[in-house]
């Protein structure tokens, strides 16, 4: 996996970008003060030097990715990473994390902290982030975006689950069991889960359940949750049999408050997550979940990045396919 050994000098990147070196100082340190236009220009001014700051970035004898998730509490981020891990460990590379902390300007420091200190390219386990940002950033070192992104960011590459056949194997899942009334649950207006959301409409279209489908969230979703659950308990006619919930995290919330409220997972409500991470196996009963392939995943997007590294100019996006994993929280419809 090849790098570039950073001779270049701030003056030759100020030089070639036509600014003055403290301008260019300013960009390649993330600081305000510089036009986006111009900060662009300076980035890609340094790419095509191979330009590297100072003693953060000696020449090395192996390449070095940051990674970058969004929250290393998140048993899918932690997954995607072991992932990126055994891929660098096989291919004698260094990898440096750095966590988010659920903060979007946090995640845009620590990118360029990343950039600061040398490495040679970023895999950023996140969405949070803006395009402009990750463009930035991919103008000078390759950058790989694992999850969906409202639009493509010129100059990434991405790995992402493909969301709306996840949710249509949710929706196929339960009505295969003979649920009629369902819902779903998400926590955000995050793409991932839009798209979760409207494959599983799409998919209750389908299946000619969608005038009985109910949606909850991702406003006010706890006061929605309770609402849902104390119709399941009380028999309401309407109240559904069975829910999707946009991922893991969702779906163990539902099944904690199902709990509290007395409402029995599966004999009441079935339960299907997304993910299929550590969780679902933690929660009782065992959460059936739509898996996406983290691990494979994380290791995609190493080898995006090597082939970044090895002269690979065109953007490139990966579209895993998710499969469903049938555990302890559905059961077939009572009669």
């Amino acid at each position: 996996m090849g790098y570039r050994s950073g001779r270049a000098t701030l003056q030759d990147v100020a030089r070639m970008a036509k600014v003055s070196a403290s301008a260019a100082s300013l960009a390649l340190n993330g600081r305000e003060g510089v036009k986006e236009e111009t900060r662009l220009r300076i980035l890609a001014a340094a790419k095509s030097l191979g330009y590297r700051r100072g003693a953060a970035a000696p020449v090395r004898d192996r390449a070095v990715i940051g990674v970058i998730p969004t929250d290393l509490g998140n048993p899918y981020h932690t997954d995607v990473i072991t992932g990126i891990e055994r891929h660098a460990d096989t291919h004698g590379v260094a990898i440096v994390i750095a966590h988010g902390r659920r903060d979007g300007a946090h995640l845009e420091r620590q990118l360029q902290r990343m950039l600061a200190f040398g490495v040679d390219a970023v895999i950023v386990v996140s969405t949070w982030l803006r395009a402009s940002a990750l463009e930035a950033v991919a103008a000078v070192i390759p950058v790989v975006v694992i999850g969906r992104m409202q639009d493509a960011v010129p100059g990434t590459d991405s790995v992402r689950s493909n969301d709306e056949a996840g949710a249509a194997l949710a929706v196929q899942h339960l009505a295969g069991l003979g649920h009629t009334r369902l819902a779903q649950v998400s926590l955000s207006h995050r793409p991932a889960q839009s798209s979760r959301r409207g494959g599983f409409l799409a998919e209750c279209a389908r299946s000619g359940l969608r005038d009985t489908a109910q949606l909850i969230g991702p406003d006010n979703v706890d006061e929605e949750i309770d609402r849902l659950l104390r119709k399941v308990r009380a028999g309401d006619p309407a109240a559904p049999t069975a829910l999707f919930a946009s991922n893991d995290i969702a779906a163990v919330r539902v099944m904690h408050r199902a709990a509290d409220l007395r409402v029995s997972v599966p004999e009441q409500l079935s339960i299907v997550g997304y993910d299929s991470s550590a969780v679902a196996l933690t929660i009782r009963p065992h959460l059936t979940s739509i898996n996406q392939p983290r691990e494979a995943m994380g290791r995609l997007a190493a080898q995006m990045v090597q082939e970044r590294l090895d002269g690979r100019s065109r953007d490139s996006t990966l579209v895993v396919e998710p499969v469903l994993r049938k555990r302890a929280s559905t059961a077939r419809a009572s009669a």
